[in-house]
């Protein structure tokens, strides 16, 4: 697929399809990750497919409140893909003391959107969730607390293969050649 073409079918998907995904396209969508570029080459991540239905549901539970429930949708993704960050190299630490800069994030960001990217390829949707309850899904994954959940992505077959209109501002707004 034409690389732009991908990015224009890549959107937030919160409804599913009661459909499992199947395991090769999930580990293509690792790889996609596993590929990404790293500050210092660290690759700063562990990812934790989620697809057992029964501890999916729990991790999912964790994604919401009573509050908070714009992510209750999760309860019916066949497949969660929890990021985790690992503790920064030497290079990392003084970059991020001198430059006031945290580049793990960034690092992650970039691989998650590849994890993405490449569901579109496999005719998957997904959803980045930023809100959940960190302690949670680290005790219900056995996740040590060296590590950070960074962010969790819900994955499976959309409901609907209408891409919706993106509202985004014009080029122009947004870049500028060689000056502010």
């Amino acid at each position: 697929m034409d690389f732009l073409n991908l990015v224009k079918k890549r959107q937030s998907t919160r409804r599913y399809l009661n459909k499992p995904v199947e395991r090769d396209k999930i580990e293509r969508c690792i790889e996609a990750a596993r590929l990404a570029p790293s500050a210092t080459n660290t690759q700063p991540w562990k990812f934790i497919v989620v697809d057992n239905p029964e501890l999916r549901q729990k991790v999912a539970k964790k994604t919401f409140s009573q509050i908070v429930s714009f992510n209750r949708f999760s309860l019916q993704v066949p497949v969660l893909i929890v990021i985790l960050s690992n503790r920064m190299n030497l290079s990392n630490k003084i970059t991020q003391t001198l430059k006031k800069r945290e580049l793990t994030p960034i690092d992650i960001g970039i691989a998650a959107e590849h994890i993405c990217l490449q569901a579109v390829e496999e005719g998957l949707g997904t959803c980045f969730m930023g809100w959940f309850d960190e302690k949670g899904v680290k005790k219900l994954l056995g996740v040590p607390a060296s590590k950070r959940v960074e962010l969790i992505i819900a994955m499976g077959y959309p409901a609907s293969d209408i891409i919706r209109a993106k509202t985004r501002k014009k080029l122009d707004e947004i870049m500028t050649y060689n000056h502010y």
